[in-house]
């Protein structure tokens, strides 16, 4: 795979590269990753995220399948008590609202059929990483044990969770990403934005 020569090559860190077989293209978003990998043209392309950007101009790569696009993972708070709780999703919903999530995300208060209350954060599973560090950032701990991961969102979803509260946290992103048809008539442009 050749890669064009990009400039401010810093700015593509977190945006995709795809290798559609004959060519690449750099500087997708993961919405517009994501709407490609759904239809049928587009569908086994190779996706690389741009992990990390090196002074010299060249990057590191890292590989992506393209279900992880289909998938949601999620962080699961088990809280002590109701008040507790609360208190938990106030101050994740003030930290969201003060410090933007990297993605677009679910904040759910629940409790299950014996009462325990759980705090849910889910959002799409390529997010991982960016919801990890965010997170760090945010100093939230919780008040009891924390269960993570994609299998976590099925058995969230499966447990027949009652919702409390529920809030949806809105990404900090400035790129809006593009239509399906303005995606598809510019796959053979190499750098897909400039940035």
């Amino acid at each position: 795979m050749k890669l064009p020569e990009l400039n401010n090559v810093a700015n593509y860190v977190g945006l995709y590269v795809i290798d559609f077989g004959d060519h690449c293209a750099v500087g997708y978003t993961a919405a517009e990753t994501a709407c490609l990998l759904e239809s049928e043209r587009y569908a086994d392309v190779k996706v690389f995220r741009i992990h990390r950007a090196m002074p010299d101009g060249t990057m590191e790569l890292k590989g992506i399948t393209n279900d992880r696009f289909k998938l949601e993972s999620g962080m699961f708070f088990h809280c002590n008590s109701e008040a507790q709780a609360k208190a938990d999703f106030d101050t994740l919903a003030k930290f969201a609202s003060q410090s933007l999530p990297p993605c677009n995300a679910k904040l759910q208060l629940a409790h299950d059929t014996q009462g325990n209350q759980i705090l849910g954060l889910i959002y799409p599973a390529e997010y991982e990483d960016d919801i990890s560090s965010w997170m760090l950032k945010s100093g939230f701990k919780g008040s009891g044990a924390v269960d993570a991961g994609i299998s976590q969102v099925t058995r969230f979803y499966n447990n027949g969770y009652c919702i409390n509260k529920s809030c949806q946290l809105t990404a900090a992103t400035a790129i809006p990403a593009r239509s399906f048809a303005e995606l598809a008539s510019s796959t053979s442009q190499a750098v897909q934005r400039a940035m």
